[in-house]
């Protein structure tokens, strides 16, 4: 619901309804909606980032791994509509930062890897700075998810999404790893 509608709109009643309890009940397991919230999307977070330790124990090359990353995230966030990041930012901003930073490190690991992956498969340039890399791939995906920046109006979210990546692969890649996206986009034509 939080996902769907929005975290300021629904209320307790909505969720005691929804969930055919009473808002007592709820409120035996949480102090407030507030800590509702945390429990909930750090729960969230944290089993999005056990599917991408889980990606990483397969080893696939590196430029498929992050597309399948994007299908992780896009298979948890499928019916979102509310864009939940701005609204943490909004309305929650304190777990919003401290969700931001855990992602930072489980993402620099996952990136950090794929990059050291993708240089020693020579699909990745080896004259780059990959903490740098790193960065501007995490900040950038990480404001596409801003409607301020990128209004639903004129950008589908996830089809940015998939331009990221491509965007990305495309700065870092030698000839042999542009070689290997376009014919991962030919054979994975949305």
């Amino acid at each position: 619901m939080f996902l769907d509608l929005g975290f300021k709109s629904v209320t307790m009643d909505d969720l005691a309804k929804e969930l055919a309890i009473s808002k007592k009940t709820i409120y035996s397991f949480f102090e407030n909606k507030s800590h509702l919230v945390e429990c909930s999307t750090l729960h969230l977070c944290s089993t999005i980032n056990a599917s991408i330790d889980q990606l990483a124990t397969k080893e696939l090359h590196p430029i498929d791994e992050l597309f399948e990353v994007r299908q992780i995230v896009r298979r948890f966030l499928k019916n979102e509509k509310s864009s939940p990041q701005y609204q943490l930012q909004k309305y929650f901003p304190a777990l919003f930062k401290r969700l931001k930073d855990e992602q930072l490190m489980m993402m620099r690991d996952f990136l950090m890897s794929n990059i050291r992956r993708g240089i020693e498969l020579g699909v990745y340039r080896d004259d780059m700075n990959p903490e740098m890399i790193f960065r501007l791939y995490f900040f950038t995906y990480f404001s596409l998810r801003d409607p301020q920046e990128f209004p639903e109006k004129l950008f589908n979210t996830q089809e940015l999404i998939f331009q990221h990546i491509i965007y990305h692969v495309r700065g870092i890649a030698t000839a042999k790893g542009a070689a290997y996206l376009e014919t991962y986009l030919i054979n994975h034509q949305e």
